[in-house]
């Protein structure tokens, strides 16, 4: 996914927007579900697990490189 940060402004941004739990990105995914349980499957640590927010499906996972990446179900 993501590659680790190097550059002293960009690892303090990347370290402030990890620790207020907001995503470095957004993936679209067509079956959350199925999504979220390969994942799983592979060892993936997922902060916040398939939730409804209105017309959409979220989940939220660490991509260990410092980065919370969230997958979206439409």
């Amino acid at each position: 996914m993501s590659e680790p940060n190097t550059h002293k402004a960009a690892a303090a941004y990347q370290k402030a927007i990890f620790g207020d739990k907001i995503p470095a990105t957004a993936l679209f995914v067509d079956d959350m579900q199925k999504e979220y349980e390969r994942l799983k499957q592979l060892g993936v640590e997922f902060t916040t697990e398939p939730t409804k927010t209105g017309p959409v499906t979220i989940a939220v996972f660490n991509d260990t490189c410092g980065n919370l990446i969230q997958l979206v179900e439409q």
